[in-house]
Order: C-alpha cells, then sequence, then structure tokens
C-alpha cells in the first residue's frame, strides 16, 4: 500500500450519478456547449459545486488539444550558464515568465540548458521563450518542426534595425526576420547594441584608452551587437580594435585562457569589455595571475547585472538589464499569439531609456556619467538607446531600460582619472 494514500477526487462520473443525467450532459452544462435546457444546467452547477467537483486538467486537455503550459528553453552551453550564472539570468527570467502565465491562465515549466536530449520531445507545451537562440539555433528548429510557436528573447542587431518595428512598419518579410537568431516572427529586445555602448562609454569615460572585446564565438545577438558597437566605438574614438574569442563551451577556463593570452600580448591594455559574466570572471582570474590590479590599472565590465557580477572580487561593473518587464513581455507576446492574433509580428522594444547607478561600494562619483555619453553619443556616431515600442502589443507600459550599475572593477585610480589616457 502506498504511503501517501490519495483521496478520492469527485469525477464527472460522480456529478453525473447525483444529478441523474448522464456524463455528457454533465460536460456540457458546465462547458456551456451543446443543448441542456435551463433547468438540467442549473441543477448539474448546483451538484458540482456541492460535491466540489474540479475538471480534470488532463481531461481538458485531450479535449481540447492544448496544454495551458508554456516553457523557456534556451541553447546556451552549460559552460556558460551553470553556476552563479543558472542563478541569475535564466532563473530571474523565469520567475518573470512563471508570475506572467500563471496570471494568463498557463503553467510556466523550465527547460535549464544541458548537454543531454532535446528538451522539446519531452514537454507537452502549446508554445515556448526561446532565451537567446543562436543563428542556426536546434531548439528554434525543433520547436519549429513541431509546430509550436515560440518568442524568442533576443534583441535584433544592427541588420534588423535599431528602432522598434511595428507590424505595420515591418510588413510581414521584415518581420519574419526581425531576430538575429531562429527565424521567429516575434522578438522581445534584450538591448544588445544600447547595453554595449553604455559599456564601452562607461571604461572610456573612466579613461581607458585601450579597451579590449572578449566575446564568444557564437552568432548570438549580443555578440554579434557586441562585436559591432566596438568596431563602431574604435573607429569613431582612434583606439586600436583589439578582440579575443573563446568557445562558449569552454566557459571560464577558455576564456581565462584567451584573456591571459590577450594580456601577455598586448600589455598596453586597460580595459576589457566582456558581455558575458563567465568570460568576465575569467579575465579577472587572466588579470590577477598577469600582475594586474582589477578596477586600477585595467577596468573590466560585463552585460548582465547577476549573480557572478556581484560576487566577483573585485564586484563587476555591468547592467541592470530590466528582466522583469522583459519576461513579462515575452508571455504577453506570446499569449497573444496563442490567442490566434499575429497582427503584432515585429519586434517589440521596451523603454529604451539609460541610467548610471553606483552599488555595492562603487564610487558614486564614478556613476556620474555624462549624459551624451550614456545615450549613446560618440563624436559623430549613431549609436542610441533602443526606442519606445508604439505597436500596443506586449511591451509594458512605463517598463525600465538598460541600467548601468558601477562597481570597484572599474573604479579607475581615482575619480578624477585622466580621460586622455595619459
Amino acid at each position: 500500500m502506498s504511503d501517501f494514500p490519495r483521496a478520492h477526487r469527485v469525477t464527472i462520473a460522480d456529478v453525473a450519478r447525483e444529478a441523474g443525467v448522464s456524463r455528457t450532459t454533465v460536460s456540457h452544462a458546465l462547458s456551456g456547449q451543446g443543448k441542456v435546457n435551463a433547468a438540467t444546467r442549473a441543477k448539474v452547477k448546483e451538484v458540482a459545486e456541492r460535491l466540489n467537483y474540479r475538471p480534470s486538467a488532463r481531461a481538458r486537455s485531450l479535449r481540447s488539444g492544448k496544454s495551458q503550459t508554456l516553457a523557456l528553453l534556451s541553447s546556451m552551453p552549460a559552460a556558460v550558464s551553470a553556476g552563479p550564472s543558472q542563478l541569475g539570468f535564466f532563473t530571474e527570467l523565469a520567475m518573470g515568465c512563471a508570475r506572467t502565465a500563471l496570471l494568463e491562465g498557463y503553467v510556466f515549466v523550465l527547460a535549464p540548458p544541458t548537454e543531454a536530449a532535446d528538451p522539446v520531445d519531452l514537454l507537452d507545451i502549446d508554445g515556448a521563450i526561446l532565451l537567446e537562440p543562436t543563428v542556426d539555433d536546434p531548439l528554434a528548429e525543433a520547436l519549429r518542426d513541431r509546430g509550436i510557436p515560440y518568442v524568442t528573447i533576443d534583441g535584433p542587431s544592427s541588420r534588423a534595425g535599431d528602432d522598434a518595428l511595428t507590424s505595420d512598419e515591418a510588413g510581414p518579410a521584415r518581420a519574419s526576420t526581425a531576430s538575429t537568431g531562429a527565424a521567429s516572427k516575434w522578438s522581445i529586445d534584450l538591448h544588445h547594441r544600447a547595453t554595449a555602448q553604455l559599456l564601452l562609454n562607461h571604461l572610456l569615460d573612466q579613461g581607458a584608452a585601450r579597451p579590449a572585446l572578449l566575446v564568444s564565438r557564437s552568432q548570438r545577438g549580443a555578440q554579434i551587437a557586441a562585436r559591432e558597437v566596438y568596431a563602431e566605438t574604435a573607429a569613431a574614438r582612434g583606439f586600436p580594435p583589439l578582440i579575443a574569442e573563446a568557445d562558449e563551451t569552454s566557459g571560464e577556463d577558455g576564456a581565462f585562457a584567451a584573456a591571459e593570452e590577450l594580456l601577455a600580448e598586448h600589455p598596453d591594455i586597460d580595459a576589457v569589455f566582456a558581455p558575458i559574466d563567465t568570460f568576465a570572471t575569467g579575465a579577472v582570474r587572466a588579470a590577477q595571475k598577469s600582475g594586474r590590479t582589477v578596477g586600477e590599472d585595467l577596468l573590466i565590465a560585463t552585460r548582465y547585472d547577476g549573480l557572478r557580477a556581484r560576487t566577483s572580487n573585485p564586484p563587476l561593473t555591468a547592467i541592470d538589464l530590466g528582466l522583469e518587464a522583459i519576461s513579462s513581455a515575452a508571455v504577453e507576446m506570446l499569449v497573444t499569439v496563442l490567442d490566434g492574433d499575429h497582427s503584432s509580428n515585429a519586434t517589440v522594444v521596451l523603454d529604451g531609456s539609460t541610467e548610471s547607478v553606483a552599488r555595492d561600494g562603487g564610487d558614486a562619483e564614478s556613476a556620474a556619467l555624462d549624459s551624451d555619453a550614456e545615450s549613446g553619443a560618440l563624436d559623430g556616431g549613431d549609436a542610441k538607446p533602443a526606442a519606445t515600442d508604439e505597436s500596443g502589443s506586449a511591451a509594458s507600459a512605463g517598463s525600465s531600460g538598460p541600467v548601468l550599475v558601477v562597481r570597484e572593477s572599474t573604479a579607475g585610480h581615482s575619480p578624477d582619472r585622466s580621460k586622455d589616457g595619459a
């Protein structure tokens, strides 16, 4: 005998027996379908309420062909997304998605990044949120093969334009290519270009004269945007571009090796922009091994203000991406698609306003960055923060854009650190 005996669950047969009608009549009376006279309908409802009858979700899904379940998926390698990162970016998005999904009448499940089997084959879901897919993402392919609608949380690169596209402006052809990865018609912008510009401007304003870029070899949106913005900024500000690469699958150790080689070959590097937080902590290790002092003679910044950034030694300057608004918008967009409204088939860009703040021991004066630099203007450069979406689809009104969180890793020698690199 089971140690956990089940209490009797009232079934549709129990209601039918008590009301003296067939199970089909009960089903029609409670669902509002079929022809049931008013008196019988009222009697069935009274009996169902008295017996505390609750329709079976499994039976409901069999009848409707819907599971009322959504999922969060990511193809990011475990070497990058596991450990402290897993408790940050992925989980923070998941909590926001789950909260909004529940309010919309859906259960939300997680399929954490794994090297094992394709999770799509194991899930009974109506739709999915796909986190930062690659251009030829296998999870996107699996979703398309099964006909499962999905929304990407993955900002457009310059190839899709930097401003929000409404469905009228984009048109079907443009909208279908709005995402940088895995051709979904529906995408939520992660402000890749705006965040890259914020971090690079901050490093330069803190006195860096020769910043380097440490990126993965993948074609994810954040990496593409970082390369583009870095190249544009180098040309506009006149510093020589230095780019180090590592495979995502190599994680922090791979980034450590790439950064170690970079610093050895170019000892005059005074700043490192590493969009992936795992790569940033690898760069910190390499800097410390080479005798550099992070936050003084070498500045390091990363994209996501998560657990890795906060617990690094020293803590890393990063970006508060506003993931609660982003996750909520993604689920709202997906539910709209599942409800059959495909009119909002372009990229949604939340409020792109930017600001900076000093936290966790960061120098308050270092947060007072030049407002023109923070907005993305740089010596004739044309980078702009993302525009507020006006399509009226999934964007949450008043949601904030990326916020620069300044910490010790970019403090510099002193608050009045020279801006000419001398």
